[in-house]
């Protein structure tokens, strides 16, 4: 792999109002020196967009804590899928590393909605590769990796576990999944014909303070403090690999550093410098285990009462389309690779997350 100096480099990161966008940009800012780093978010309203401005307000305040390190930082609102803005974006800025976060994101939303999933993964994807493939011309060094986010989902209801970078994902059970699927294949192509280092990062399950209000522990939480009944389908019989958003972040920083050689074939031409990485916790807890441990958690942040009656406000329910029985990562490659390993507990990362909650609801 080459090696990527993080400092005096110029760093293009999408859906930087994201969950998952602005934790890198503030991991980001606290490690590299004389770096521009560039966000591109659309703010749409998928969910509460007050979260998202909440996001950006940290990273300003990250940006304040780190002045020392002589960072630039800058916003850009627009959609990837936009070619004329993704072009303008590449041609003002000349980024060096692309790190690919913005996606429609929800396995059930998919479903009712796929145009906007067709739109914002599969075609603001490509416009990302056609700008990292039109970057290097006129002999300009252009990209030198795109980092770009996958999905758990890939694996589809495959009953192999732990699921492994190297089994086959042909079975996608949710429209997200396959556009996640398309990701991973456009990459592969555009690595191989155009000779760009590229590395596809498949998430676990990510959890934390400020994250997604439909993921399963923010939606609870919001559901038993308003005394409303939370849906556990399956009957509670499915397991997730929950990823604390710290160990998914520092997975990002650790990979962006280091991108796949550029080397020759045989046969004269580029062998696909692309990379494939599991990023998850690599321990799979039952679902009625992680209400346990929300409920717990919920109440010592003061959040909810010492004697809230959980069992009058579960409902359990049978399994929903496009919903798989169990995530269970393979992260040897990572290790091997990076030596990283996420290593958050469900406890520790709820912890945090309730604490932080029983905050923001205050503030």
């Amino acid at each position: 792999m080459k090696s990527i100096n993080m400092n005096q480099t110029t760093i293009l990161i999408t859906g930087a109002a994201g969950f998952i966008g602005a934790n890198t940009i503030k991991q980001i800012l606290k490690r590299c020196s004389n770096s521009n780093i560039i966000g591109i978010d659309n703010m749409n309203s998928y969910y509460d967009v007050s979260l998202k401005k909440y996001r950006l307000m940290q990273i300003e305040q990250a940006f304040d804590a780190n002045k020392e390190r002589n960072n630039s930082w800058v916003i850009k609102n627009g959609a990837v899928s936009d070619a004329e803005f993704i072009k303008s974006i590449f041609e003002k800025y000349e980024p060096s590393v692309v790190v690919n976060l913005a996606a429609q994101a929800g396995v059930r939303y998919s479903i009712d909605h796929p145009d906007v999933f067709m739109e914002s993964n599969v075609m603001g994807f490509y416009q990302i590769l056609e700008a990292c493939r039109h970057s290097y011309d006129d002999g300009k060094s252009g990209v030198q990796h795109l980092i770009y986010a996958s999905s758990s989902s890939v694996y589809g209801d495959s009953q192999k576990v732990p699921y492994s970078t190297e089994d086959r994902i042909n079975q996608p059970v949710s429209l997200y999944a396959a556009t996640k699927i398309t990701n991973e294949l456009l990459a592969y192509s555009y690595s191989k014909l155009y000779n760009i280092p590229t590395t596809g990062l498949r998430f676990f399950t990510v959890y934390g303070p400020a994250g997604r209000p439909d993921m399963a522990y923010f939606s609870f939480a919001d559901k038993l403090k308003k005394g409303e009944k939370i849906q556990i389908y399956n009957y509670g019989n499915c397991k997730r690999d929950f990823t604390y958003i710290d160990d998914i972040v520092e997975g990002i920083c650790r990979v962006l550093q280091h991108a796949p050689e550029r080397i020759q074939g045989e046969d004269g031409l580029p062998v696909a410098p692309h990379k494939l990485y599991n990023i998850g916790n690599g321990h799979p807890v039952s679902l009625l285990d992680f209400v346990e441990i929300l409920q717990q958690e919920l109440v010592r942040a003061g959040v909810l009462p010492d004697d809230y009656d959980f069992e009058a406000h579960k409902e359990l329910l049978p399994m929903q389309p496009g919903d798989v029985v169990i995530t269970y990562a393979d992260t040897k490659p990572l290790e091997t690779d990076f030596d990283f390993r996420p290593k958050t507990s469900l406890q520790e990362g709820l912890r945090k997350f309730a604490e932080w909650y029983a905050e923001y609801c205050t503030s």
